[in-house]
């Protein structure tokens, strides 16, 4: 069991429940339960999901051999493929049934966004042209695990949008962003060993922290409009910048908890300052 909970990846959790967590709360005081549960769970099972689907996708093709990081099921030898490759699936099915029936207590046509979702969370690193070797990877999280998370969790609660939940998604995206660059700076050189074109391969290290700490303060600012508490993360942005530029490959491992913690901590300020 703990070789499966390791595999799901608990440091990148936050990229899930944070813009859920900031959509839910700028939505109505009388919060719907049920959506909110039913929104946790589709999106902590594309989360764990995709994490699952990038550990088989890279095991079978060779591309964990030397990891840096958390060791990987499948490059292992811990689980074979197919017992990954199952889990993967598995977690999708969740994530489509609970959207599913999501979808029908709100509006049918989230079904559509929904299956899109899973469609990129499997061809990130799955399939014979993964967008994630091709530095497209950023893209898929801003807008699966920002814009989306985020405005389809205010929506499900109060049925319209506004101008702060959009400014929400967008710093959500940020954050979520900075925890796929850090990860992907920690693995630099293996994935260039490797032939997969990250982002941060793509920039190299030095323009990659930049862009990093970039995304942590972009996320600070955007949200102001919100409340003006969020400027409370600025010191946390600040000394993850300083850490980043000064750490490489295996240290960088303690920097991504630290990004999803200030991920939370955002979220956090984001909710107090919305009711406030």
């Amino acid at each position: 069991m703990k070789n499966w909970i390791d595999g799901a990846r608990p440091r990148t959790l936050p990229a899930a429940i944070a813009p859920i967590a900031v959509g839910t709360a700028l939505a109505k005081t009388n919060i719907n339960l049920t959506n909110l549960m039913l929104a946790l769970i589709v999106g902590l099972s594309l989360q764990i999901g995709v994490n699952y689907a990038n550990d088989y996708s890279d095991g079978v093709k060779g591309t964990d051999t030397d990891r840096v990081g958390p060791k990987r099921l499948v490059a292992s030898g811990t689980k074979n493929a197919s017992a990954v490759k199952n889990a993967a699936f598995f977690c999708f099915a969740i994530a489509a049934t609970a959207g599913l029936y999501l979808s029908l207590r709100t509006n049918p046509y989230l079904i559509v966004v929904g299956f899109f979702a899973i469609v990129s969370a499997w061809g990130y690193t799955g399939g014979k042209n993964p967008y994630g070797y091709r530095g497209l990877g950023e893209i898929f999280v801003f807008i699966f695990f920002g814009l989306v998370a985020t405005v389809g969790s205010y929506y499900v609660q109060n049925k319209d949008l506004n101008f702060k939940v959009f400014l929400a998604a967008i710093a959500c995206g940020f954050t979520s962003c900075a925890l796929l660059m850090i990860n992907n700076i920690r693995d630099i050189n293996t994935d260039i060993n490797n032939h997969k074109r990250t982002l941060a391969v793509r920039l190299g290290e030095a323009n990659a922290k930049i862009v990093y700490s970039s995304f942590l303060f972009i996320a600070v600012l955007i949200t102001t409009p919100i409340s003006w508490i969020t400027l409370f993360a600025l010191p946390l942005a600040s000394s993850l910048s300083k850490e980043v530029s000064v750490k490489k490959g295996p240290e960088l491992i303690s920097t991504l908890g630290k990004t999803g913690r200030y991920q939370l901590l955002l979220a956090l300020l984001v909710m107090v300052g919305a009711k406030i």
